[in-house]
């Protein structure tokens, strides 16, 4: 897990890379690499997770220096595509890098379709540049041009924005490639309902994520899991726990002191034999990291900010520990788990969370990635492994909301039957922040700082302010004082109007 930036024509320079990688160097504080041509400099910063030692460092480049590359993310399979280009290819690293590499001489921007992981990466050839982001959106991708017509591009905006003020974000699940232009190369299935049988799609279930866990236990560091107390995070630990060939495996939780999260969390590592750390805060732990956790999420959206703030502090609590972490977005995507869903507004359930896990990568995706690199940590996702996702694409509406009770997620609670104890396979959904304790702590600092009269009229006017304005720069009608408050701090920290329309900003859930 890294950083990357780069540019690419007339005004590409190290000064500018540098200043890109600068202000990003919480996403691999471990080494710092530059790669310099006359037409393009690649930049990396770099989180050891694989191949720790100094030959694994970016960029990398191939066996006659034609070609080089910088990654950011992890590739599950790369063993297996080693395997297979090891007669043909000098390989001088045990990292996954070397394997894209060498996969993208043989097969050009084709290759994506053959790596299974999360990844934003480029690669440059001598005769152009190739950009790609993973299917989902899991790591992130933003570029843009400056004045001049340089490219540029980087992990995160407000590395972007050291070089130029237009920021664009790289679709999920395209490649672009000089001349050739932006390409898609995977669509999130469309639902089919084929799958009804309860016993069946349990078992299904069970073996697609058990596959899915074991993938992300791979690493030359520490892994653990977060472990809310939640029905996802609860069965990815319990999962992780029984594959793990590590002696101990740590989890991590944090809360304000009697929240029903870190109840939970405790009941369920005391059942898996976790070696559970638990960070407890209060108002001024959550209100002391607000303006840093807009900073690094890069929205204002009310609530991923909510989520973000424990999101922010577990993830830091965990870095005292491990490297890696497992976490449990996308099971409420694909199988059902908010509950607005079961309400009669939402007529086609499947079509819904079609445009919702499509919509991962500005919500949730977005929120761990963040959050978990701000403290250089590398968050990983079983539950959006593509197997599950096309499996979640598959199972019939009543095996996520089911019976006359509605309940969420019913197929997976099926399935925690066997790892965990009832009461908490079949415990009720709750946000994170609410389970925490953090989302009432915020409304309550939210009307603290601005008044009733206030808010009315700021309200108002920073909606006709944006009355009129082009399709980049929609309107935004603030909903709650909690809303504007993170709008203020966002602003605060980027400036730029024009972020508004280029960040695709939407409520999320």
């Amino acid at each position: 897990m890294c950083g990357i930036a780069g540019s690419l024509g007339p005004g590409a320079g190290p000064e500018t890379v540098q200043a890109m990688l600068a202000v990003t160097e919480h996403r691999g504080p471990d080494d710092r690499g530059l790669f310099q041509s006359e037409e393009v400099v690649l930049g990396h910063n770099r989180l050891s997770i694989i191949d720790v030692s100094s030959a694994g460092r970016q960029p990398l480049a191939n066996e006659d220096g034609t070609a080089w590359m910088v990654f950011n993310g992890e590739i599950y399979n790369y063993r297996e595509l080693r395997r297979d280009l090891e007669p043909r290819h000098q390989f001088r690293t045990r990292t996954d890098s070397e394997v894209i590499l060498h996969l993208y001489e043989e097969k050009g921007p084709g290759m994506v379709r053959e790596l299974d992981g999360m990844f934003a990466l480029a690669v440059w050839d001598g005769k152009g540049l190739f950009l790609a982001r993973d299917p989902l959106g899991i790591k992130p991708l933003y570029y843009g041009r400056d004045t001049g017509g340089t490219l540029h591009f980087a992990s995160e905006i407000k590395g972007l924005l050291e070089a130029t003020s237009e920021v664009l974000e790289f679709p999920a699940g395209h490649w672009y490639r000089t001349g050739q232009g932006l390409r898609r190369y995977y669509e999130v299935p469309r639902p089919k309902q084929e799958l009804s049988d309860p016993e069946k799609a349990v078992q299904e279930l069970k073996e697609r994520f058990e596959q899915a866990v074991a993938k992300r236990l791979l690493a030359d560091v520490p892994v653990g899991v977060f472990l809310s107390g939640g029905l996802d995070s609860s069965l990815v630990s319990a999962v992780a726990r029984r594959l793990t060939t590590a002696p101990v495996l740590h989890s991590f939780a944090v809360g304000c002191e009697g929240s029903p999260d870190l109840e939970a969390s405790r009941q369920v590592a005391a059942h898996l034999g976790t070696a559970h750390h638990v960070l407890t805060y209060g108002s001024d732990e959550i209100i002391g990291s607000l303006r840093e956790v807009i900073h690094r999420l890069e929205s204002f959206d009310t609530a991923l900010v909510r989520s973000a703030v424990p999101t922010f502090l577990v993830s830091r609590l965990a870095r005292e520990w491990v490297k890696v972490v497992l976490s449990g977005e996308g099971a409420d995507e694909l199988f059902g788990g908010y509950h607005y869903l079961k309400d009669a507004s939402v007529p086609d359930l499947g079509q819904e969370l079609y445009a919702i896990t499509r919509a991962l990568h500005n919500t949730n995706l977005q929120r761990l990635d963040r959050l978990t690199m701000a403290n250089s940590l590398e968050g990983r996702v079983p539950f959006l492994d593509l197997q599950v996702v096309d499996l979640g694409f598959h199972l019939a509406d009543d095996l996520k909301i089911h019976g006359p009770g509605q309940i969420e997620k019913w197929i997976l609670r099926k399935l925690a039957e066997e790892y965990l104890p009832g009461d908490i396979a079949w415990r009720r959904k709750e946000k994170f922040a609410i389970g925490t304790g953090t989302a009432e702590i915020l409304v309550e600092y939210a009307e603290d700082q601005i008044s009733d009269g206030e808010f009315e009229s700021e309200r108002y006017r920073i909606a006709e302010t944006q009355k009129g304005s082009d399709p980049e720069h929609p309107r935004h009608d603030f909903k709650s004082k909690e809303e504007l408050l993170y709008y203020r701090i966002f602003q605060e920290r980027f400036p730029q109007p024009q972020l508004l329309g280029c960040l695709g900003w939407s409520r999320s859930l």
